[in-house]
């Protein structure tokens, strides 16, 4: 079921941000031209990849690359990333990026080009003081819901659960969708934090906490937050390939439908080029096109 429902997610999907962006003075060139600086924005685990690949978009470009999005602070995510595609003109090139998808409706009503990078394993994550390591997806769901109100129904501590969640773009399908369709499906007595960077603190402060966080974000070395395997099976990029993963969503950049060469070569680039597989194999990712094809 599983991987039936991923094959749509890689054909399209979208979301970014809803925030009026300063844009940087031009950068003078040495012979005097201004260079435009090319501005794009969204959600934290789109932008993740964006800003890795910054030297390599900037080379292909030929434009210096303003990004947005980081931990999605400052009004930053899917919506504020479709705004910044649509602020999108001559002499001044902007582009979004997103991590849920859009479906067809949105699309077409907001006039907008959307182009699948990857898909995310979204993680299961607990305090690091718990001392479970595995739950089946229906136990995942069973918690989530609060038919399982506490650890030692599934072999953990007698110690409550607590319930943090992040239940952004409510109105698109994928993403924590994946988990439970609908928000009011969740347990009413919960935790519910803005952002990503919010969700592991939450679940570091207490050992009872089970959350939800896509992998391409960073935990460092003081982190108090680790992921667990769902029904024996780690959110690895194989995994989510053979459909044996259950929890994922879909990044992908978003754009008007006038784009700019540049701007298309810089999604094509990280679409395609060989440092992006570098940044989808250090987080896990499935690329939305395989070595040797074209993305969709």
């Amino acid at each position: 079921m599983w991987r039936k429902r991923l094959v749509p997610l890689l054909a399209g999907c979208a979301g970014v941000l809803a925030l009026v962006l300063d844009i940087r003075a031009p950068v003078y060139a040495d012979h005097g031209a201004p260079e435009a600086v090319i501005t794009g924005a969204g959600a934290h685990f789109a932008w993740v990849i964006f800003d890795r690949l910054r030297f390599d978009l900037e080379k292909v470009a030929g434009h210096p690359i303003k990004l947005y999005g980081r931990n999605s602070t400052l009004g930053m995510g899917c919506n504020a990333g479709i705004k910044t595609a649509l602020q999108n003109r001559p002499h001044h090139q902007t582009f979004g990026f997103v991590c849920c998808p859009l479906d067809e409706d949105e699309v077409k009503r907001k006039k907008l080009r959307v182009y699948p990078i990857a898909v995310e394993p979204i993680l299961i994550v607990v305090n690091q003081d718990n001392p479970v390591h595995d739950l089946s997806a229906e136990q995942v769901r069973a918690m989530m819901r609060g038919d399982i109100v506490n650890w030692k129904e599934v072999g953990g501590l007698d110690e409550p659960v607590v319930v943090v969640t992040r239940l952004h773009c409510k109105k698109r399908p994928g993403h924590w969708k994946t988990i439970l369709p609908e928000a009011g499906e969740f347990r009413s007595q919960r935790l519910n934090v803005s952002s990503a960077g919010d969700m592991v603190q939450r679940v570091g402060d207490f050992r009872g906490a089970l959350g939800h966080i896509g992998s391409t974000w960073d935990f460092g070395p003081g982190s108090h937050v680790r992921a667990i395997t769902v029904g024996g099976v780690a959110p690895t990029a194989d995994n989510l390939r053979s459909g044996r993963y259950p929890f994922f969503r879909q990044l992908a950049a978003v754009t008007n439908e006038h784009p700019s060469r540049e701007v298309l070569a810089i999604i094509r680039e990280v679409q395609q080029g060989p440092a992006f597989r570098r940044v989808a194999a250090r987080y896990q990712l499935l690329p939305a096109a395989e070595p040797g094809k074209p993305a969709p």
